[in-house]
């Protein structure tokens, strides 16, 4: 049986073993935190999460002492400020997330945040708003999870299901 739902419900369905399993982006299992087991890339709907901004906040990522970001994703803009960029808090420096739910390109151009942490595909929208990727947080795309009692219950059954998606993949050349 299956059952579509929002994106950012799947990791909650699976968690909670109302769904043994789920097909959902890299940047909702990261922004969710939920206890999963990410068990296959399917190499699809490919992008990044990157810290993006005006190419002068480029310095401002690197000296200033108070920096704001704004981001649809503040717990993913949370971790990446606090663990891969700890030199901020031994500099004294302080990140400020913001959450926006809209169009988070015009926050550095209304002088809401000095730089954005969003996912980027081509970085069109990107340029059209005189922004540029600073740094990349992680690359992303579609992943399958697991529930975690599930795949110990359920192994073989979802061992199977899991290889027949391989499968599927790689001989449609996807």
């Amino acid at each position: 049986r299956f059952f579509l739902s929002k994106p950012s419900d799947v990791p909650t369905y699976v968690e909670y073993g109302a769904a043994d399993i789920g097909i959902v982006g890299k940047d909702t299992i990261l922004e969710e935190g939920r206890s999963l087991y990410e068990v296959y890339d399917l190499q699809m709907g490919k992008c990044r999460m990157c810290v993006c901004g005006p190419e002068s906040a480029r310095e401002k990522l690197q000296h200033h002492e108070l920096i704001r970001v704004a981001s649809k994703y503040p717990n993913i803009a949370k971790d990446y400020f606090r663990v891969a960029k700890q030199y901020f808090l031994s500099k004294g420096m302080d990140v400020e997330i913001i959450k926006i739910d809209g169009s988070v390109e015009l926050a550095p151009i209304v002088g809401l945040a000095e730089v954005i942490v969003d996912i980027v595909e081509t970085g069109a929208t990107l340029r059209e708003n005189g922004l540029e990727v600073l740094e990349e947080v992680c690359p992303l795309s579609a992943r399958m999870v697991v529930n975690q009692v599930s795949m110990k219950m359920e192994q073989e059954r979802i061992n199977k299901l899991i290889n027949d998606v391989k499968k599927y993949i790689e001989t449609q050349g996807i």
